[in-house]
């Protein structure tokens, strides 16, 4: 932002700011042009360069460009990496000695032969985990980001298992590399999805690139620590253990205050039950921030172990149901139905059209209550997204 400003002797004052908002703004520079050319920097050379270094790890015009759950995020993200990567070195540390590095009856043949059946599995279990959870990773980002780092922590705890079972070997280290094969896909596809919600201006490049930029340097970080930690602890097996748990536990408490932070504003089958729920209950509309903090991160599985008396809304309701797979008598009575909506004890049998194979059964007190789901729930998507 520029502003000139003539003055009654014939010179032009230029003031330059900078700032991500007009709330924001900070002079760094004036320049006055009259018989010379004068430039009075307003901030000091210490904030300049803290200014340039900093671009390279924050979007364009931050924190005006992404939403203000990204610092948080970001934060706690940036802590489990640098983490991961520290408890790496002691995970490889222990696979290279596991495969023989620095012993004499050692083979090359030996060892490529292992490492490749290693990543093979890695390579075919991300294929077989796309293939039957890729589509529901943007719905339940949350969930999967927390899944993808336990599923790193298992194959990074088999590297380490792997030297206390040789005869074993090849089975323990493809079960690791399996594990860190569903990591690979779940992260990185949560990490695009999670991107496109940060990004307010259109700027979901320039946040990837620097999120990988933050990624770097905890990178480097966390080998240069897990180094120093690998040289302490070399042939000391209970200070490794110890180390690599501690590691682990706080590297999934970081893991969860990261995913605990985003507040995402797009409706998936839970934030919509919850929504329902409060709105049918007492007429009020929750905020994102208050749907968020009431949303589950852990696995259903995990939430279903704790909560087995009484179901939400998103547990009940179960989309996508094949006919084909309903009990015989059951199903003759819905293919009776079919084109109609039909109640009977309390359940909902909705069909899309006459020739569709897809079912959505809600069981509920009564019929009004689905009238109401259906009508408030066009409503409150639009609330949210306004």
């Amino acid at each position: 932002m520029r502003e000139e400003q003539v003055s009654d002797c014939g010179s032009i004052t230029l003031e330059e700011w900078n700032g991500s908002s007009s709330t924001k703004l900070f002079k760094t520079a004036t320049i006055t042009a009259s018989s010379s050319l004068s430039i009075q920097r307003s901030a000091n050379r210490f904030n300049h360069v803290w200014r340039r270094v900093l671009q390279a790890f924050v979007p364009e015009g931050f924190p005006g460009s992404v939403t203000p759950d990204y610092v948080g995020f970001q934060l706690w993200d940036t802590l489990q990496g640098l983490s991961t990567y520290t408890k790496m070195m002691l995970s490889t540390q222990a696979l290279l000695s596991a495969i023989g590095v620095g012993e004499k009856s050692a083979t090359v043949i030996g060892a490529t032969f292992q490492w490749f059946l290693r990543d093979f599995t890695g390579m075919l279990g991300g294929i077989l985990f796309t293939f039957y959870q890729g589509s529901n990773l943007d719905s339940n980002a949350k969930m999967w980001r927390l899944v993808a780092d336990l599923m790193n922590d298992i194959g990074m705890l088999m590297d380490l298992l792997s030297p206390l079972f040789p005869s074993a070997f090849i089975v323990v280290v493809c079960l690791g590399s399996l594990s860190r094969s569903f990591t690979g896909v779940a992260s990185g596809a949560t990490r695009a999805a999670l991107t496109q919600h940060f990004a307010l201006q259109d700027n979901a490049a320039d946040i990837s690139a620097k999120e990988g930029s933050q990624e770097t340097m905890a990178t480097m970080m966390g080998m240069s620590l897990g180094m120093l930690l690998a040289r302490f602890t070399s042939g000391n097996p209970m200070a490794i253990w110890l180390s690599f748990l501690s590691l682990t536990v706080f590297h999934m408490y970081a893991n969860y205050r990261a995913v605990r932070c985003l507040v995402l504003n797009s409706l998936n089958f839970e934030r919509s039950s919850i929504l329902l729920t409060h709105f049918i209950q007492t007429g009020q509309v929750l905020s994102p921030e208050q749907v968020s903090s009431m949303e589950g991160v852990l696995p259903l599985w995990a939430t279903s172990l704790r909560s087995t008396n009484s179901k939400p809304l998103h547990k009940r309701v179960q989309l996508g149901v094949r006919v084909s797979s309903l009990p015989r008598l059951d199903m003759l009575q819905l293919l009776n139905g079919v084109g109609a909506s039909s109640y009977k004890n309390g359940l909902i049998d909705l069909f899309f059209h006459n020739l569709s194979r897809t079912l959505v059964s809600l069981s509920i007190l009564d019929v009004s209550s689905v009238l109401v789901c259906c009508c408030t729930l066009l409503q409150l998507s639009i609330y949210w997204l306004t």
